[in-house]
């Protein structure tokens, strides 16, 4: 077994049941994707539409792609034929973009509302009380080929461990809020990702369904 290959089973063997592993494959070769591929995995995050463009072209049909990066208004037309989840919608008008194009390709798209939890002002996402002034219902019932399954959110870069906690426990209260007061019935809002190769331990520990992992699995990130 190569290291690959091993760093994804010693992960999946930590993680309770119900808890997925995307495994961020940004800047990595395909012969590396490859040899996770081949040890069985096929749920892969990347950042940037046209480097996830190039992937799929070269890479089997069956890996189910996550985009986690920011994504562009003009982009979305590129991987809405194809895309299994977008976790990084942080505005109506990119959901409402995403509805479009999803509709045009004939298929409905999942995706996860990012949320600003972070106290780095250069991440991404919803702010909190910007949440809570939406009717979620009524945007979940308006799109038709979009369905909301979740809330993501990325921790600060912190080794303040309780405050990265703190962090994880805010977007998991949102979640149980969010889900209670707009989506109380909808089976399949039931996604929380959050957690990255340096705190997704953590993130378990406080309600993620959802790690997303580059760098524990591939070893440190090389750029071109």
């Amino acid at each position: 077994m190569g290291e690959i290959a091993g760093n994804i089973e010693k992960i999946k063997e930590s993680l309770p049941a119900g808890v997925s592993l995307i495994a961020v494959s940004k800047t990595r070769k395909p012969e590396e994707i490859m040899e996770a591929y081949n040890c069985g995995h096929r749920l892969f995050g990347e950042n940037k539409v046209q480097e996830l463009l190039v992937k799929k072209e070269v890479l089997p049909s069956d890996i189910q792609w996550h985009l986690i990066g920011h994504l562009q208004s003009n982009k979305v037309k590129l991987i809405a034929p194809f895309v299994s989840m977008i976790e990084s919608v942080d505005s109506i008008r990119l959901l409402e973009l995403i509805n479009q194009e999803a509709k045009k390709a004939g298929r409905q798209i999942d995706v996860l509302l990012q949320i600003h939890i972070a106290t780095e002002e250069t991440k991404f996402g919803f702010d909190f009380s910007e949440v809570e002034t939406i009717n979620w219902a009524a945007i979940s019932a308006s799109m038709t080929n979009v369905r909301i399954r979740g809330l993501m959110g990325m921790a600060s870069f912190s080794s303040n461990e309780q405050m990265v906690r703190r962090e994880f426990r805010k977007l998991k209260s949102l979640f149980v809020s969010f889900r209670e007061h707009y989506l109380r019935n909808i089976d399949y809002f039931s996604e929380i990702s959050m957690g990255m190769s340096g705190d997704w331990p953590i993130a378990v520990e406080e309600g993620s369904t959802m790690i997303r992992v580059g760098s524990a699995i591939f070893g440190q990130r090389k750029y071109s």
